[in-house]
């Protein structure tokens, strides 16, 4: 299974920028992607079509990633470094999942958080 959209809201940086092309290498021509300002109306439409909304974010109902089973239809969603997840995107969320860590730190850049976190949820 590979991954079928990523959507891009908020201020997150999308293509053409100079700056994803040379991290990308590439990878950004190779995935389908969509920009909307707004994450709420996309999540309640990939909702409303049968897609289990994940939240990965530290939180205490949060489950260990590592004994989580998603569906083969699954929305990761993930938040802002240092705010997390809007509270109105989290009660969307079918479920919680957060990355055990060790040591005194309990957090990871977002885009290593959502790389760890997509390789576990799709099995791989």
């Amino acid at each position: 299974m590979g991954v079928e959209k990523v959507y891009l809201t908020g201020y997150t940086g999308f293509p053409p920028r100079k700056e994803i092309t040379k991290t990308a290498l590439g990878a950004e021509e190779m995935v389908s992607w969509e920009k909307h300002e707004d994450p709420l109306p996309v999540l309640r439409t990939l909702k409303s079509e049968g897609w289990q909304i994940v939240a990965l974010e530290i939180a205490p109902e949060a489950l260990d990633i590592r004994n989580f089973q998603a569906s083969d239809r699954v929305c990761l969603v993930v938040g802002h470094e240092l705010t997390g997840i809007p509270q109105e995107l989290m009660d969307l969320a079918d479920a919680t999942v957060m990355i055990p860590m060790l040591g005194k730190k309990e957090s990871l850049n977002v885009a290593v958080a959502a790389g760890i976190a997509l390789y576990q949820l799709r099995g791989l």
